[in-house]
């Protein structure tokens, strides 16, 4: 009995720890005064009301959310793709092949932004639209490829046998049969790329201009010339966002499967 106490114990420890910074910014936002201070001297939503009015906030907001869609809804295109060839292919270089999907994991992402950034410099397309979906699309594309991936392997393969044998061509197997059951993979893997894109700050930082700036980016310049609560109101609003998006995405779709939480 003192041996489960006790693990209950250290993961409360655990799970309150890695939530100590967002408590943080969160009680940080109400606070009435126009400094950073924790913990608050009062309450007061001041801060929110400049968070969802302040120019550069909104503009940034835009064109993230637009990098954030276009990136997600191509890496889902990729990402399936590939997935699907992986799964259901044995071919020479599979496991390299699968490294590579890999591999934005394991890379930082201020040297993948910093290796777009050159990209973009030789390509003439530096600190444009075009260079930061394409340095999105590269760092949420092996979320999406595991979604798709965990969902394929989900499938009873007699669903779709059972529909070649019945005279289904490979096609009408692949969008009657395979595409439905994976669907809820996709809409999983998507939305995930979706908000990592919309929060990626590291690789933004640079291959965005002021121009084109998402809003982490904007949250960083707003805060080296400011100091008041600003930043934790829009960083709350995140969080909350984020938090409610993941938990009606997990009821509906089942994330824990999708994102292989759970085996069954």
């Amino acid at each position: 009995m003192w041996r489960q106490t006790l693990f209950w114990v250290i993961v409360s420890c655990i799970l309150f720890y890695m939530t100590i910074p967002a408590i943080v910014v969160v009680m940080t936002s109400f606070n009435p005064g126009e400094i950073l201070s924790f913990p608050p001297n009062g309450f007061s939503l001041r801060w929110y009301e400049k968070a969802l009015t302040y120019p550069d906030f909104r503009i940034a907001f835009r064109t993230g959310l637009i990098v954030a869609l276009i990136s997600s809804t191509l890496a889902l295109v990729i990402g399936t793709s590939f997935a699907f060839l992986v799964v259901r292919y044995v071919f020479p270089g599979k496991n390299l092949l699968e490294g590579i999907l890999s591999s934005p994991l394991i890379i930082p992402h201020f040297t993948t932004g910093f290796g777009f950034l050159l990209l973009g410099a030789h390509l003439n397309l530096n600190q444009t639209l075009t260079i930061i979906i394409m340095t999105h699309v590269v760092l949420v594309l092996p979320f999406v490829a595991r979604a798709v991936y965990v969902s394929l392997l989900n499938i009873d393969p007699n669903f779709e046998r059972s529909a070649a044998n019945l005279g289904a061509s490979p096609f009408m197997v692949l969008s009657r049969i395979t595409v439905p059951l994976i669907i809820p993979g996709m809409a999983g893997g998507w939305l995930v790329a979706a908000i990592l894109s919309l929060t990626e700050f590291s690789a933004s930082l640079y291959v965005t201009a002021s121009r084109t700036q998402t809003l982490p980016v904007a949250m960083y310049n707003y805060i080296r010339e400011y100091t008041d609560p600003t930043v934790a109101a829009v960083s709350a609003l995140l969080i909350i966002a984020t938090m409610l998006i993941l938990m009606l995405a997990n009821h509906f779709l089942g994330l824990r499967k999708i994102l292989a939480i759970d085996s069954h």
